[in-house]
C-alpha cells in the first residue's frame, strides 16, 4: 500500500500516466493518471496507519482473521476503482467497496440486532441510490464518451450528471442521500470507520470528479447550481447535526457529511466558473476541493482511531460518560487533541489551509457575475463560514468533555493508554495534519489540474495561499512546539494542586457537570423551528412531595422523519399489494397472462409498436 501511495504520487507530481487510457469498450483495463495517483495517495496516507493500528486494535477480538481478511480486500477493492480504466472493472470495484466492509461488520458484530438493522440500511440506501452511478457509467459507455472525449447529446448528458449526482453522492453522504453514513459508523469497528470515512466516500467523490469534469464537456449552469447547493445544505446540515449527538462515533459520521459538503461546495464553484468561462477561477476551485478532501482523510480517520482507543479504554463513547482522558491517555489525547484542531479548522493545521482557500474561491463567484451567481456567492460564503464557527463550536464541546476535567464513570477513571501499535497509527495520522499544513503552495497547482487540460492553468499570483512554499507554516508549528517545550523545561516536575470546584456552595456533584445537551442548549434553542427538538419531563412525587424530576430530549433526524421513513412505509405498503397478487392460482395466473396479451394486441393496434 506504501509503495501504490509512492506511486500515485510520482504520478500526481509529473502529470504523467501509466497503462492503458480510459475507454468505453467492455474489456478489463487498469492504468493510473493524475487524478486516481492523488486519490490513491491519500488511500496510501489512510491505509498505512489504520492497518498498523487494526494490528493492536484486533488483537483481542476472536474473528481478528476474518476481520483482517475483509479489510485486506476492501482496501484492494478502494485501489480497484482508482485503478480502472473500463466500465467493467470499475463497476466491479465499486461493488466490492460497498461490500466488503458491511462483511467486516458483521463478523465484528453481526450478532447485535441493531448493528444488523444499520448495516441493511447501508446496503439498501447505497444500493438504490447507487443506480444512478451504473445510469451514468453505462450511458457514456454506450455513446463512447469514456475517456475518448466523444460529445453526447444534451439530453443525455444532463441524465448523465444527474445519475452521477445521485449515485455517487449516495456513497459519498451527501445530503439527502446520506442516511446510512450516521447509522453504520458507530457500529463499524474503529479501523474500517476511518478507512469508509477518510478514503471510501472520497473514492466516491473520485467518480463524481471524473464524471463531470473529465468525461462530460461542457454542463449547463444550474448542474453546477445544484452541486453548490447540495454542498452547502450538506456542511451546514451536517454540522448542525453533528452537534446535537450524544455518541462521539456518531457525531464525528455527521462531520463527515459536513465535511463532504464543504468539498462539494468546491466542485459546484468550479462547475460554475467553467460555464462562465473563468478556468483560472475554475483551477483554483478544483484545487481547494481536492486539497480538503487530502486533509479531510488524515484528521477524519485520526478521530475515528482516537474514538476506537477511547472505546477500548473505558467501555463507552457517550459523551456524557468520558472525562479527563488527556490524563489518563495522554498520547492518545494529544492525538486526538491535533484532529479536533485540524477539522475545527485552527491555523495553522491543514484544515484551516483548506477551508481558508475554499472561501476565496467562493467569495469570487460574487465578483463581476449576474446576480443569480452572485447572490448564490455570497449565501455559500455565508454557509461556509457559518460551518466553520459552528464546527470549532462543536469541537470545544468534544475536547471539553472527551479530553478535559473530571472522569465521569469509573471505567473512564481507569483507563489506560492502548499498545504501541494503535498510539503509532493515531501519531503518524497527527504528524499528517501537520505536514499537509506545511506544503499547500506545493500541492495546490498539482491539484489544481487534476481533472484534465481544461482546468490546468498557473495559480493566480494574487492568491493568498496559506503557507506558499511550506516555511511560513513551519516556522509557526516550530514556534509552538518550542514554546510547550520550554513551558514544560520551565514547570519541571511540579505539578499544580488539585484544588475543589466552585459550585456555588454545593458539594461537588458529577450531576452538577456540564453535559452534552446542556452545552449545546442555547443553540438548539434559537434553531428551535429547524431542528424540532423533542422533550419529555416526568415529576415523580410521593405522599404529595415532588421526589425528583426526569428529563428526556432528543433531536429528531427530520430527514428520517420527513423523508425516508414516509418513503419506505409505502414502499412496504406497495410490497404488501404486490404480495396478494401472488396468491398461488394457477386459474389466476392465466387470467393475468390473458390479460397481458390483451393489452399487447390494443398497443399494437394502436401502432405503439410501428
Amino acid at each position: 500500500m506504501a509503495v501504490l501511495g509512492v506511486v500515485g504520487v510520482v504520478v500526481a507530481a509529473q502529470n504523467s500516466t501509466a497503462g492503458s487510457s480510459f475507454h468505453s469498450a467492455l474489456r478489463p483495463a487498469l492504468g493510473i493518471d493524475r487524478l486516481s495517483g492523488i486519490f490513491l495517495a491519500t488511500l496510501a496516507m489512510v491505509a498505512v496507519p489504520a492497518l498498523v493500528y487494526a494490528g493492536g486494535y484486533l488483537a483481542e477480538s476472536r474473528d481478528r482473521r476474518a476481520i483482517g481478511a475483509l479489510t485486506s480486500a476492501f482496501l484492494l477493492a478502494l485501489v480497484l476503482v482508482l485503478l480502472a480504466r473500463d466500465v467493467t472493472t470499475l463497476l466491479a470495484g465499486w461493488e466490492l467497496m460497498t461490500l466488503l466492509p458491511a462483511g467486516a461488520i458483521l463478523t465484528a458484530r453481526g450478532t447485535d440486532a441493531r448493528v444488523r438493522r444499520a448495516v441493511f440500511v447501508y446496503l439498501a440506501v447505497t444500493h438504490v441510490g447507487g443506480v444512478g452511478t451504473w445510469v451514468a457509467l453505462l450511458t457514456l459507455a454506450h455513446y463512447g464518451a469514456i475517456g475518448a472525449g466523444a460529445t453526447l447529446p444534451q439530453g443525455a448528458t444532463t441524465l448523465v450528471a444527474v445519475a452521477a449526482i445521485i449515485g455517487f453522492g449516495t456513497k459519498a453522504g451527501l445530503m439527502p442521500l446520506h442516511t446510512w453514513l450516521p447509522r453504520t459508523h458507530p457500529v463499524a469497528p474503529a479501523h474500517i470507520s476511518a478507512l469508509m470515512s477518510g478514503v471510501m466516500i472520497k473514492i466516491s467523490l473520485y467518480g463524481l470528479v471524473r464524471v463531470l469534469f473529465d468525461w462530460l464537456g461542457p454542463l449547463p449552469l444550474w448542474i453546477g447550481m445544484l452541486v453548490l447547493s447540495m454542498g452547502l445544505v450538506s456542511a451546514l446540515g451536517g454540522v448542525l447535526y453533528a452537534l446535537v449527538q450524544h455518541e462521539l462515533k456518531r457525531l464525528l459520521a455527521f462531520h463527515s457529511i459536513e465535511n463532504v459538503g464543504i468539498i462539494t461546495l468546491g466542485l459546484g464553484a468550479a462547475l460554475v466558473f467553467r460555464n462562465r468561462g473563468e478556468e483560472t477561477w475554475a483551477a483554483l476551485a478544483l484545487g481547494a476541493a481536492l486539497l480538503h478532501t487530502i486533509n479531510h482523510a488524515a484528521f477524519k480517520a485520526l478521530l475515528f482511531l482516537g474514538a476506537g482507543a477511547f472505546e477500548r479504554a473505558a467501555g463507552s463513547l457517550e459523551l456524557d460518560q468520558l472525562g479527563g482522558l488527556l490524563r489518563r491517555m495522554p498520547q492518545t489525547g494529544a492525538a486526538f487533541l491535533v484532529g479536533c484542531a485540524a477539522i475545527a479548522g485552527i491555523p495553522p493545521l491543514n484544515g484551516f489551509v483548506s477551508e481558508w482557500l475554499m472561501l476565496q474561491a467562493l467569495v469570487h463567484l460574487t465578483f463581476d457575475q449576474p446576480i443569480g451567481i452572485a447572490i448564490a456567492g455570497a449565501v455559500t460564503v455565508a454557509g461556509l463560514a457559518a460551518t466553520a464557527a459552528l464546527a470549532l463550536y462543536c469541537f470545544v464541546k468534544v475536547v471539553g468533555l472527551v479530553l478535559l476535567g473530571p472522569a465521569r464513570t469509573p471505567a473512564v477513571a481507569q483507563a489506560e493508554e492502548r499498545g504501541p501499535a494503535m498510539r503509532a497509527g493515531m501519531v503518524a495520522l497527527a504528524l499528517a495534519c501537520a505536514g499537509l499544513a506545511a506544503v499547500p503552495g506545493v500541492l495546490l497547482p498539482a491539484l489544481a489540474g487534476a481533472a484534465g487540460d481544461a482546468v490546468e492553468l498557473p495559480v493566480r499570483a494574487g492568491l493568498a495561499v496559506p503557507g506558499s512554499g511550506g516555511l511560513p507554516t513551519l516556522a509557526i508549528i516550530g514556534t509552538l512546539a518550542l514554546l510547550v517545550v520550554l513551558v514544560r523545561a520551565a514547570r519541571g516536575s511540579r505539578r499544580a494542586a488539585p484544588a475543589p470546584t466552585w459550585t456555588c456552595g454545593q458539594r461537588p456533584a458529577p450531576a452538577l457537570g456540564w453535559t452534552s445537551a446542556g452545552f449545546t442548549k442555547p443553540l438548539r434553542l434559537v434553531l428551535e423551528s429547524v431542528l424540532r427538538p423533542q422533550r419529555e419531563v416526568t415529576r415523580i412525587e410521593a405522599g404529595g412531595v415532588l421526589q425528583r424530576v426526569e428529563y428526556r430530549g432528543t433531536v429528531p433526524h427530520l430527514f428520517d422523519t420527513l423523508l425516508y421513513e414516509p418513503t419506505a412505509r409505502a414502499a412496504l405498503r406497495g410490497a404488501a399489494v404486490a404480495r396478494r397478487l401472488q396468491s398461488g392460482s394457477i386459474r389466476t395466473y392465466a387470467g393475468y397472462l390473458l390479460g397481458l396479451l390483451l393489452f399487447a394486441l390494443l398497443l399494437a393496434h394502436w401502432g405503439v409498436f410501428s
